[in-house]
Order: structure tokens, then sequence, then C-alpha cells
């Protein structure tokens, strides 16, 4: 970890991310006010993509014009035989990840859906569990039981149906964490590999690419319905918030960030991310804070605290429980 960064530069980068990502759940009930879901979550994927490949290129140009290359520096250009390893990450981290978290917070708070995603620790240990890569101590055992008790007394808030549009955006808010924490797992290596930026633009063309048939799709719905303009500034800001900070700057800040902390100390900032999103929305959106908030929180956040707080087995696979602060 040469060249460290002054701490109070990188506190407050840090600090960005967590902002960041707190107000992504904010901006997009707002955005979803204005648009309907797919339309905001393509929308939000293919101008992520725009700007990051835009980012790339330059850096691209700014590294053929540097007389050497710095030393030991990670892969910054694409390998043909890494196309199916960024297929994956691309479909896991960008299109079931960002289109879950969208069509999910549709339909459920912005409460139960950071909370939701604060659990994306716990999904990452069982699949690295199930690798071989951790093993399951009684103390994560425990804090994962708490967790997952705290997402049933959420589900039972409103009602324990298939009806209930509450529990419909929790389970699709899940599958996104899940995905993500798929793509946790299956990205280390290539993170290990790949410059940050690299790694990112791929997946995020490959994200774009997939959707591309959707998104035409729901533009050609926009343009021939309510039109473009219809969605009003608003609509169109919270477009941009989610794509340029929430989706490009945070995830750039992040994964810059791991080459100077290590990923358990970073991971503690997960903890803030959930409590500021409820309390956002709280005072933004008009949300109530109910008994059954308050207690399924708790539960989750003691829960997800035990499994982060215990003795790592293997500190070389640290990131693999740590990488998931937020999937949104």
């Amino acid at each position: 970890m040469t060249d460290r960064p002054r701490t109070a530069l990188l506190g407050s980068l840090i600090g960005v991310t967590v902002v960041s990502w707190s107000l992504n759940f904010i901006v997009g009930k707002i955005g979803l006010r204005h648009m309907p879901a797919l339309t905001l979550a393509t929308l939000r994927v293919t101008l992520a993509a725009f700007v990051i490949v835009a980012v790339y290129l330059f850096a691209a140009m700014r590294r053929r014009g540097a007389a050497q290359a710095p030393p030991h520096d990670r892969r910054f250009h694409f390998d043909r035989r890494d196309a199916l390893t960024f297929l994956r990450l691309g479909f896991l981290g960008v299109v079931v990840n960002q289109v879950c978290f969208t069509v999910g917070l549709s339909y459920t708070t912005v409460g139960h859906a950071a909370l939701i995603i604060g659990m994306g620790p716990i999904f990452v240990l069982l699949l690295a569990r199930l690798q071989g890569l951790e093993a399951l101590t009684l103390k994560k055992v425990m804090g994962m039981a708490a967790a997952f008790a705290g997402v049933a007394v959420l589900a039972a808030e409103h009602g324990v149906s298939l009806h209930s549009n509450t529990l419909r955006g929790d389970l699709i808010t899940f599958t996104g964490s899940v995905a993500f924490s798929l793509y946790t797992v299956l990205g280390k290596k290539v993170a290990e590999q790949y410059d940050s930026l690299a790694m990112n633009t791929f997946n995020y063309l490959v994200g774009a690419a997939l959707l591309a048939p959707l998104t035409i799709l729901e533009c050609r719905r926009l343009a021939h319905g309510p039109g473009w303009a219809s969605p009003g500034w608003t609509g169109w800001g919270a477009v941009a918030f989610m794509a340029v900070f929430s989706s490009v700057i945070a995830y750039l800040i992040y994964f810059w960030a791991l080459r100077y902390m290590t990923a358990s100390r970073l991971a503690t900032f997960s903890y803030i991310q959930p409590v500021a999103t409820t309390l956002l929305g709280i005072a933004w959106l008009g949300d109530h804070f109910t008994r059954s908030l308050l207690l399924g929180g708790a539960l989750i956040l003691a829960g997800v605290y035990s499994i982060e707080s215990g003795p790592r087995e293997r500190p070389g696979q640290e990131i693999l429980s740590s990488d998931s602060i937020s999937n949104s």
C-alpha cells in the first residue's frame, strides 16, 4: 500500500461513496414517480456505460501519452480470454442487480430495501462457504440467524402474502442483492488482475449490451407515449444522479479505496448506509418509522456486525466477505 493518500482525502472520498449510495434509494424513489421502473433502470445502465467508457478512453489516451507505464500495474486492456467472465459479471452485477434494485424499489419502502441490501456480506459469506473459502463458525451462524429473523420481521410487517406489494418488492430486492454477492465472489480474481476502471468499464459495457433490446423498447414506449419531456427535470435528474454518482463515481472510489485500506475496515462504513437511508426516507419521502422497521433493522445490523467482526480464517480471502458495501 505505497503512496497512500492523506487520511482526510481518503475519508472524504469514502464519505462521497456512502452518501451517494444512501441517496440513491431516495433519488430512485423520486425518479419512479416520473417514469416506469424498467425505463429508469435501463436508462441508468446505458448512461452509466457511456460515462464510464468516456472516462476509460480518456485514461487510455493519458496512458499512451505517458513515457512509461507504472510498475506492477494491473491489466488495463481487454483480454478475449476473459470474455465469458465479463459476460457473467456484467449480467449479475449490472443487469440483475440494478434492474432488481429499481423494480424492487418501486414496490417496497426505502427502509426495507436499504436493510435487505445491507445483508450483502451475509450472502457473500454463504457463497464463499460453498466454495470452501470460509468456515461457518457458531458466531457467524448466529449472526445469519439474527439477520434473517430481521428480514422475516420486515416481511411480516404488512402481512405475509405474495399479493403484498412490499413483500414482492422485498423479494425482488433480495434477488438483486444475491446477484451482486455472486458478482463479488466471481469477480474477486478479476479485481486482482484488472485495473478498477477497466473492470467496471467492461462490466457496464456488457450490461448495457445485454439490456439494449429492453432499453430500445422502453425508449420507444416513452417516445410514442407520454414523450421525452414527460419525466421533466426531476425525472431526468434522477437518471443522471443514479448513473453518474451511484453507478460510476461511487464504484470507482470504492475499488480505488480498496488499494489503500483493508476490505474489512472499508466494510464498516456499510453499517452507516441502511441507517442513513432509512432516516432520509422518513425525512424526505414520508416513510413511517414503525416498530417492525426498528426491530427488523436492529436484528439485521446486529447479524451483519456479528459476522463482520469475527476473525477471518483466511486473511487473503478477506475481501470476499466485505466487498458488498452496497449493490445499489
